[in-house]
């Protein structure tokens, strides 16, 4: 009688977890139930906004719900994330670039977010960043580069686009040894332009902005930053092969959920973007922004986003920044 007594007693102490993981599957499974938001930190026809594009338009027919783009550019991806955080609904997916934050904590001294707002869900791809030189300059490598430049100390410009990438650019500076003036500009962009008429000695960006001055030839693209050789640029060498790993740096670009999204949820909008990613007419696509198809799923693109904050750290540490916050 005893042991019929704690058997029921054990029985009725486990169904609250029973019936909670039962009614999360039943919610993950009839997710979505409206239409779904992905706000994306730049205006349209960025590479980042065009990549969830070409992704929000495969989605609907996986989860018979329309996928609608919401572009919030501003104040560093801020405006997005504070968009974003204050949705507070797993209606709402953000899609960026996660260098455009993991700096936040080293660049501002009050965040309108914590790291753990942002759950990464899915790995899309990497955008293609590179160093470009005038072309007029005549060095072939980023070595010779180096040597001009310690041969003129002070006399070099040199523009670099906001955000992880400028922290890798003077990390690369500093390990290198160099004196060299940096350009503020109002639209980086623009940077393309004088880098090309040698008003500007060297060029960090993604290659979607070096691209059209690379192209008419009077820009040279010395590397690419990623770990490996981009397939649209393959006589182009990494920085680690060119023997600079101080300027290696990954663009990864994916889609994050809000705290406290369900397992389930994130396993399954993880396993369904990534599907639509692998897609080889998304990747013809995302080649012609300049990006490198790379999808993956929760575990990969956590594991990413986290090697790349570590980096982050260590170039901080290195140049004598410390976190804001």
């Amino acid at each position: 009688m005893k042991l019929t007594r704690r058997r029921a007693l054990a029985a009725a102490l486990g169904a609250p977890a029973v019936l909670v993981a039962t009614r999360g599957r039943a919610q993950t499974q009839s997710w979505p139930q409206r239409p779904v938001k992905l706000i994306v930190p730049f205006g349209p026809g960025a590479g980042v906004d065009i990549g969830a594009r070409l992704i929000a338009d495969r989605l609907p027919a996986r989860w018979g719900k329309p996928v609608v783009i919401e572009n919030r550019p501003g104040a560093d991806g801020l405006v997005a994330i504070q968009s974003f955080v204050s949705a507070n609904d797993d209606h709402t997916l953000f899609c960026t670039p996660s260098g455009s934050f993991t700096v936040h904590p080293y660049q501002y001294e009050k965040l309108p977010y914590t790291p753990a707002d942002l759950v990464p869900i899915a790995r899309i791809s990497n955008t293609i960043l590179g160093v470009g030189v005038p072309a007029a300059m005549n060095v072939g490598t980023v070595k010779e580069w180096v040597e001009r430049a310690r041969a003129e100390p002070g006399k070099f410009n040199a523009a670099v686009v906001p955000g992880i990438t400028e922290f890798t650019f003077d990390y690369f500076i500093k390990t290198a040894e160099l004196s060299v003036q940096k350009v503020p500009y109002r639209d980086i962009v623009q940077a393309a332009t004088d880098v090309g008429e040698g008003r500007l000695q060297i060029y960090m960006a993604s290659y979607a902005i070096l691209q059209p001055q690379a192209q008419a030839g009077r820009i040279k693209t010395l590397v690419v930053n990623g770990r490996k050789r981009a397939p649209i640029l393959p006589d182009i060498p990494t920085a680690s092969e060119a023997g600079f790993p101080s300027l290696e740096v990954e663009g990864l670009v994916g889609i994050f959920g809000p705290r406290g999204i369900a397992g389930d949820l994130r396993e399954k909008i993880g396993a369904d973007v990534k599907a639509v990613a692998s897609d080889p007419a998304i990747a013809e696509k995302l080649a012609g922004t300049a990006q490198v198809p790379n999808p993956g799923g929760p575990a990969e693109f956590a594991e990413a986003v986290e090697e790349q904050r570590a980096r982050i750290a260590k170039i901080a540490q290195a140049l004598g920044i410390k976190p804001k916050q």
